[in-house]
């Protein structure tokens, strides 16, 4: 098997796939000591067109398959697809309509984040060889047995992605997906900007002094990471950065008394750089400390029981369903429900809602029970006498 290695060739493939319903698409890349993906490989099947590129040739240009991800004519189909599509995203392209089957596959009731290979046993009875499965795919030449390897990850996604389809449509599901895929496509999901980066961390004060430094401090990580091309961790750990926001430290000695942060840290190239970010933040931390939308809603005593009381109903609504309860709601969501009839989480909104949010509603407010029979949990409607009570 020979991949694509230029951009005639690409060129001439990409016009095979104009006009197909949709294209599978995976890639193979290396993420382990850097921090931007390296694209290795890419593999694509339409019905009647099927090639694995190779990125790293040095005759190819991707703007043909590009165009091909940016067709809306066309649907992509994908897998586990968040860092697919963060890949793409670098180079421009967010592969538009998106069907990622393992979203789909949790809706259509195989359960918690299932894995490519165990929805293709389920749905086509085929075990996947998995012999190449820890290639170097950055290494050339590649062997006919790897390219195979690759290039089955989508001929069998093609394959699937129509039965898998036509279940959720019968279902009346296809909704539901469609949502998950807007979110999935959202270009601020995959924002890289610096000054962004605490959004994906998680704070734990609200205090202007504290929530500056912590947005710094992420900011000068991610900043440093990705002109070292290095994975953020191996600059600083998530657990540092919310060590030194505790406790601010404004020059080498308060630095190297923290715990989290690596002995020496202050003297290296990196302490100076890490302390002059901080006391920029602290020149005016109330202007620089990002504002944070925190509940209202007081939290109830009896918060905790609700909490396990809407767990076994989320888990009840999904097997009466027939999908994976981490599709419909988190932990997170339940336990804003639980404080707030109108909290703002996405279990309170669309299909969720109808699925699961207006039965949770309903049982804060005593109009459901919870019923064991047998090893089953049924949902009831309370019936209430005439001065509201339960008969």
């Amino acid at each position: 098997m020979m991949p694509i290695t230029t951009t005639a060739e690409l060129s001439a493939f990409c016009e095979q796939l104009r006009g197909e319903p949709f294209v599978a698409v995976d890639t193979e890349f290396m993420r382990e000591t850097t921090y931007w993906p390296k694209l290795c490989l890419i593999q694509a099947a339409a019905p009647t067109a099927e090639a694995v590129i190779d990125p790293l040739a040095p005759d190819l240009d991707l703007a043909p398959f590009l165009d091909v991800l940016r067709d809306t004519a066309t649907e992509k189909v994908l897998h586990a697809a968040r860092q697919d599509v963060e890949i793409f995203h670098n180079l421009g392209a967010i592969p538009q309509p998106l069907f990622d089957t393992q979203i789909a596959g949790m809706a259509a009731g195989f359960g918690e984040q299932i894995a490519y290979d165990a929805l293709v046993r389920q749905m086509l009875k085929i075990d996947l060889d998995k012999s190449s499965r820890f290639t170097d795919w950055a290494r050339r030449p590649l062997s006919d047995a790897q390219l195979t390897y690759a290039l089955a990850d989508v001929t069998h996604l093609a394959r699937l992605y129509p039965m898998l389809r036509a279940k959720l449509e019968a279902a009346g599901r296809m909704g539901w997906v469609a949502e998950e895929m807007r979110a999935m496509t959202d270009p601020a999901l995959y924002d890289m900007e610096p000054e962004s980066a605490w959004k994906r961390l998680k704070p734990r004060r609200f205090t202007a002094k504290y929530l500056a430094v912590f947005r710094a401090v992420a900011a000068w990580r991610e900043r440093t990471a990705q002109a070292r091309d290095q994975p953020r961790g191996r600059i600083l750990k998530d657990d540092a950065i919310d060590e030194l926001a505790t406790q601010a430290p404004l020059d080498a000695e308060g630095l190297n008394r923290l715990r989290s942060v690596p002995k020496g840290f202050a003297g290296s190239r990196f302490g100076p750089d890490l302390l002059a970010a901080i006391r920029a933040a602290l020149t005016d931390p109330e202007a620089y400390a990002p504002v944070i939308a925190r509940n209202a809603a007081p939290t109830s005593p009896a918060a905790g029981a609700v909490v396990e009381l809407l767990k076994v109903l989320l888990k009840a609504r999904a097997e009466d369903a027939g999908v994976a309860s981490k599709l419909i709601a988190t932990v997170s969501d339940l336990e804003k429900i639980a404080n707030d009839d109108a909290a703002e989480t996405p279990a309170l909104t669309g299909w969720r809602r109808e699925a699961f949010g207006e039965d949770a509603l309903k049982l804060k407010r005593g109009e459901l029970a919870l019923v064991l029979d047998g090893t089953r949990v049924r949902v009831v409607e309370v019936r209430r006498g005439p001065k509201g009570a339960a008969p």
